[in-house]
């Protein structure tokens, strides 16, 4: 099946930034109680290596997505490391409650477009969930901001266009109704909107199966960087690894050494 790219709720700029932040939130939690991303901590580990950085700026970050517990991980071999948080839809309280868990964590309070990252923000750029957000040409505009301000770029997406990952989304709302007592900071509202007016089980669970439809092939991220003007620059690989019952799809751009 050809990628497909149909509206999700997050991306709109009317849709409420509460109930926004409630599904980044639900993302968050799921990423770093599951241990999503276990399988490509020596991917990043290899990045931050090649960019001689101890230093990821996250971009899309949502809600931080599975990054809390890869500090745990990359830590033990980078103690310097400094995350900075960003994203178009800044969720603050989901940033602060990861300054608060992890004070090696920092974010930008304005909105930071991944398209164009602001010149003060250098290190190893890193995405996750969130490619599928950004049409063919935007998505090549990202790792052109990348090569063209030589920082490398490690992107990471946790579903992929196939059945099984499509099934896996189509019952997330269980997973939302199972999970929201315990996704912190604690809100009220959460309780309110999922419960008893279940707004975000029903945009999760739309969102969830749009971002199947949408999420790029291994074999279309090759042709997205080959759109790149100097690509020849950078060091690229492509590929994608087995993470539990799921799959991790990985885009790894570093700059090339002498």
């Amino acid at each position: 099946m050809g990628r497909i790219h149909l509206f999700e709720f997050e991306d709109q700029k009317w849709f409420p930034k509460v109930l926004r932040n409630y599904g980044t939130d639900f993302l968050q939690f799921l990423s770093n109680k599951t241990k999503l991303y276990k399988p490509i901590v020596s991917l990043l580990e290899e990045a931050l290596r090649k960019s001689d950085s101890q230093k990821i700026i996250d971009l899309a970050s949502g809600g931080g997505g599975g990054l809390l517990w890869l500090n745990g991980e990359l830590q033990k071999t980078f103690p310097e490391l400094t995350i900075t948080l960003t994203d178009y839809y800044p969720n603050i309280p989901a940033f602060k409650y990861s300054r608060k868990q992890a004070p090696n964590f920092d974010y930008e309070v304005n909105r930071v477009d991944a398209r164009e990252v602001p010149e003060h923000l250098t290190g190893l750029r890193t995405q996750f969930l969130s490619l599928h957000h950004f049409k063919p040409k935007d998505a090549v505009q990202i790792l052109q901001n990348a090569v063209d301000s030589n920082n490398a770029i490690a992107i990471f997406e946790g579903q992929e266009r196939s059945l099984p990952s499509f099934l896996g989304m189509f019952f997330s709302p269980l997973t939302v109704l199972l999970t929201t007592p315990f996704i912190r900071p604690f809100k009220f509202g959460r309780i309110f909107f999922t419960y008893l007016f279940p707004i975000v089980p029903c945009f999760v669970w739309w969102d969830g199966m749009v971002s199947s439809l949408r999420t790029y092939s291994v074999k279309e991220m090759q042709g997205l960087v080959t759109q790149v003007k100097n690509h020849d620059q950078f060091d690229w690989n492509i590929g994608k690894v087995k993470s539990g019952p799921g799959v991790v799809l990985y885009l790894i751009g570093t700059q090339k050494t002498t």
